[in-house]
């Protein structure tokens, strides 16, 4: 048993031994193992690293030569198009040359017909132009007759006027006439009483019979002249009523003939301002139809102009003094209608200067001195107008009106006693 138990106790070490020894040559085998494993691992990762290279290298060769021969390709293209586009540019201009070829060859032999078609085109043209010429003539003999219905139409109209105008001064020539025969026998009831005081009063002194009579014979005829003196200047106003009523229709083919030529020169700003002016003297003629005549008493105003003094009454001094203060009015709006169409400083050429009647009433002043005056204003307004400026006047109350220092000047209106 002892030796049993030592035979089984040494086995049991032997075998422990053997066990460590086992595992020690298994450890050193398993290290030996990892140890190659491991080389073989890097080898395998240089072998990769190696083939990876490789084909990078051969992928950058391959694109190199596949980039040489795409160029090389695209070279070969590029030099096939130039080819083939100069060969059809060639073939282009070849067929040009056939064509134009042609075309010569065609137009020679179209050349009759087209000549003849130009002919016919040109004669069919001259028949519009004919028609549409003899269109307008008969247009123009329609204007041109309508026009010379409207002149009859007026013509009778201003007959009619002188008619009515020549009745009235026949009436008047008849009052006159009557007033002239009661006038006549108020004379003779006159002389009557006075020969009848002449017989009573033969008997008195002669030298004081002969001054009082003398004294009653000047009143007399001064009494006769003031009468004459008094018909023979309303006459005078009615003569010139009617000037000025006749001269209205030359004023307005001149204003229509103005009104063309603005149109033409495209001067918007001064044809409006034309516009406006017809306007006010429309509305001033129909205030003139209603005006009646009035007494406004003897000429106790005179005036200056060109170095001589003028004579008028205190309603043709007012009407002068507004001949001014209008035409500066006017002559304003003239200027700035002129200045924003950028044309050039000529008040002159306004209708509104060249007709200057704007505000007459035919009636105290000749017609001539109102524009002279109208005008003196016109300018003065125009250039104020133009130039933007209250050189001459001002504004106020919704209007341009001249200083009153201007218009003295222009004027050198006096008070009579």
């Amino acid at each position: 048993v002892a030796l049993s138990a030592a035979l089984l106790g040494t086995s049991s070490l032997v075998n422990a031994q053997g066990r460590r020894g086992r595992g020690e040559e298994r450890s050193q085998q398993n290290q030996a193992e990892r140890e190659q494993r491991q080389q073989q691992r890097e080898q395998e990762r240089q072998q990769a690293s190696q083939a990876n290279q490789d084909r990078r290298q051969q992928r950058s060769e391959q694109q190199r030569q596949a980039q040489q021969q795409a160029s090389q390709a695209n070279q070969d293209r590029r030099q096939q198009r130039w080819e083939q586009q100069r060969r059809e540019q060639q073939q282009a201009s070849q067929e040009r040359q056939q064509r134009w070829e042609q075309q010569r060859q065609q137009a020679n032999q179209e050349r009759p017909q087209r000549r003849d078609q130009e002919r016919r085109q040109d004669q069919i043209n001259d028949s519009r132009e004919r028609e549409q010429r003899w269109q307008q003539q008969r247009e123009a003999q329609i204007r041109q007759s309508q026009e010379r219905d409207q002149r009859w139409q007026q013509q009778r109209q201003q007959q009619v006027n002188r008619d009515l105008e020549r009745q009235r001064d026949q009436e008047r020539q008849r009052q006159l006439e009557l007033q002239r025969q009661q006038q006549q026998g108020q004379d003779n009831s006159r002389r009557q009483q006075s020969d009848e005081w002449r017989r009573q009063q033969s008997q008195r002194n002669s030298d004081e019979w002969r001054r009082q009579q003398s004294q009653r014979n000047n009143d007399w005829d001064r009494n006769r002249n003031n009468n004459s003196n008094n018909r023979n200047w309303r006459d005078e106003q009615e003569r010139r009523a009617s000037r000025y009523r006749d001269d209205w229709q030359r004023r307005q083919n001149l204003a229509f003939q103005r009104q063309r030529i603005l149109e033409q020169q495209r001067r918007l700003n001064q044809l409006r301002f034309q516009q406006r002016y017809l306007e006010r003297l429309r509305r001033d003629q129909l205030r003139l139809q209603q005006w009646r005549y009035n007494d406004y008493g003897p000429y106790n105003y005179r005036y200056r102009r060109g170095g001589s003094y003028y004579e008028t009454n205190q309603y043709g001094a007012e009407m002068l003094r507004r001949a001014i203060n209008d035409g500066y009015s006017e002559g304003f709006s003239a200027g700035q209608a002129d200045r924003e169409d950028g044309y050039g400083f000529s008040p002159e050429e306004a209708y509104a200067y060249q007709d200057a009647s704007y505000g007459y009433d035919a009636y105290y002043v000749d017609l001539n001195e109102y524009q002279y005056y109208f005008r003196e204003g016109f300018r003065r307004g125009y250039e104020d107008g133009y130039y933007s400026r209250s050189r001459y006047g001002r504004y106020s109350n919704g209007g341009y009106s001249i200083l009153g220092a201007i218009l003295e000047q222009i004027l050198g209106l006096q008070l009579l006693n």
